[in-house]
């Protein structure tokens, strides 16, 4: 991983010049903006192959080989990662009911033992852009509070983990995931439940994140201010958008 590059603001400012600008927090979403993955294929094989012994056991009859496991559950799971729908689903109830349609029913304990093992082969696969410590540490010492937003289904003791294994979770103020409020960006409960938890008003708030729906105009919509950082996005924003090419960039907004 490269280092960070230095981050230099509009210019040294105190907390309070800050404050009188306005802008008292920024919010950013999480993966494809603080972090990206590569899927940990060979790690959630050798997982799903260290578990064939319990799931054997639980089940009564031979386990599933770690790769039907992957395409037949893992795989589709997928999909309620990236979900467009606003209601939250209940990731635990998700899992077990993919597992059962797949044909193999797991008591609760060992599903949770085994979702918490692949979100520890997720921890490990994460990759942090390069400038996210830099600038969240500048914010910091600027008097700026931050808070990650973030669709995130899965249960909010495993985020939290992961936020604080990468280094993130000591440099934001808080950290809100739709699993634990059960509503999804756009949706403003989860905007209001970040701003809450740092104390500031949407009008003093800035979202940087990489979807525009969700980052852009999810946030305007309850009157933050808001930019769509393209580096790791996946769909180029339309015309008319405020954009930045790299985090080091969040400081000029402010």
């Amino acid at each position: 991983m490269r280092m960070p590059r230095t981050v230099r603001g509009p210019r040294e400012l105190t907390p309070e010049a800050l404050s009188s600008w306005g802008c008292q927090g920024v919010l950013f979403d999480y993966g494809h903006t603080l972090v990206t993955f590569d899927y940990p294929t060979e790690e959630l094989l050798e997982v799903m192959r260290g578990f064939r012994p319990r799931i054997e056991s639980a089940l009564g009859a031979l386990a599933p080989d770690a790769e039907s496991i992957v395409e037949e559950v893992l795989l589709p799971l997928e999909k309620f990662v990236g979900s467009s729908d606003e209601e939250e689903v209940d990731y635990m109830d998700v899992y077990r009911e993919t597992w059962a349609k797949a044909g193999w029913k797991l008591p609760d304990g060992l599903l949770y033992d085994v979702l918490d093992a692949e979100q520890l082969c997720w921890d490990r696969a994460v990759r942090l852009d390069p400038d996210a410590l830099e600038v969240l540490s500048w914010l910091g010492a600027h008097g700026i509070k931050r808070a990650i937003c973030s669709n995130a289904p899965f249960p909010p003791e495993m985020m939290r983990r992961q936020v604080d294994t990468n280094g993130i979770g000591k440099l934001v103020d808080a950290a809100v995931f739709s699993s634990e409020v059960g509503r999804r960006k756009p949706a403003p409960e989860l905007y209001r439940a970040a701003l809450d938890a740092i104390g500031v008003d949407a009008r003093n708030a800035l979202f940087v994140g990489d979807r525009v729906r969700e980052d852009y105009e999810g946030p305007r919509a309850l009157g933050m201010r808001a930019v769509i950082f393209t580096a790791h996005a996946e769909d180029a924003p339309p015309d008319g958008v405020q954009t930045i090419s790299s985090l080091s960039e969040v400081p000029r907004l402010l």
